[in-house]
């Protein structure tokens, strides 16, 4: 099955556990509503793409583990959202879940998906114990509030902001949790593939606040402007568009240099080069006016 298939079928098995007779009307709603249709199911895919050069012997472990992903992912979309941060109208082209569910159901569902992706990964136990509390503990890792999104999220609340640390801890960490998730999925040490969830993390980071600077939200399917008028740290605050382009250009290709050494290494620098090209499609054409 393409890899696509094996995410959404994931997500759908996933959403199963929670989608009962008992399960509140609007929650149950608003579920699907974060999760389908999705984005470009991004660090999922590298996650069994990461597998897949790993050898994938175990391919139940690793579909629950991208989906697992995605979850927290959807998740931190839903509260990045919320008044208390964003307070962003549209997500993914249509109305962000707050505007369409209501504040407290988008805290809720937030929540919800977080739990979600740990049981996900709970019930996968079973193909293989020892893996599976190994993706626990990684992914807990890349959530939480010491170098997770949770951490990237708080450091918009700081005064002085260290801008490595913030890119790393709200983008970086689930694309580290991507690639390492990927190697322990195959029975692979994580390790090794830290630097490529980085740097993969930073140049999405980088794109992301280009297109904030220069498309907008028709292009972007979320609000434009957003780091200038939150105030909120960037590349394109501290380096000016050209100097983030040059970043860019330079992380790019430390990304594909950094790929450890693994069965399918040269099928991985592939899509690498191939997310690489992507990234750097931002299509400046549709300027904000």
């Amino acid at each position: 099955m393409p890899l696509d298939g094996r995410i959404e079928t994931a997500l759908q098995r996933a959403l199963a556990l929670v989608q009962t007779s008992s399960a509140p009307p609007l929650l149950g709603a608003a579920l699907p509503y974060a999760i389908f249709p999705g984005g470009a199911r991004i660090r999922p895919t590298i996650l069994l793409s990461v597998a897949g050069a790993c050898g994938d012997d175990r391919p139940e472990l690793a579909d629950a583990a991208a989906a697992a992903l995605e979850l927290i992912h959807c998740a931190s979309l839903v509260h990045d959202d919320l008044p208390a941060f964003d307070d962003a109208d549209t997500r993914r082209g249509k109305a962000s879940l707050h505007r369409a569910y209501g504040e407290p159901i988008a805290v809720l569902s937030g929540d919800s998906m977080i739990v979600l992706a740990f049981e996900v990964l709970a019930e996968a136990g079973a193909v293989h114990p020892g893996r599976a509390l190994r993706l626990i503990r990684a992914l807990a890792q890349r959530t939480g509030a010491a170098q997770g999104i949770c951490a990237g999220q708080a450091w918009e609340s700081e005064p002085v902001v260290d801008l490595a640390a913030y890119h790393n801890a709200k983008t970086g960490a689930l694309f580290i949790a991507a690639t390492q998730m990927g190697a322990i999925s195959a029975g692979h040490d994580p390790e090794p593939w830290q630097d490529l969830g980085t740097l993969i993390g930073s140049a999405f980071q980088v794109a992301d606040d280009l297109k904030d600077a220069l498309c907008s939200a028709d292009v972007t399917g979320k609000p434009a402007g957003q780091d200038v008028a939150l105030a909120r740290p960037s590349a394109v605050r501290s380096l000016g568009v050209d100097g983030a382009w040059r970043h860019l250009e330079d992380i790019l290709s430390g990304a594909i240099a950094s790929i450890p050494s693994c069965p399918g290494e040269a099928r991985l620098a592939k899509m690498v080069q191939a997310y690489a090209r992507r990234i750097m499609d931002i299509p400046t054409a549709a300027v904000r006016g």
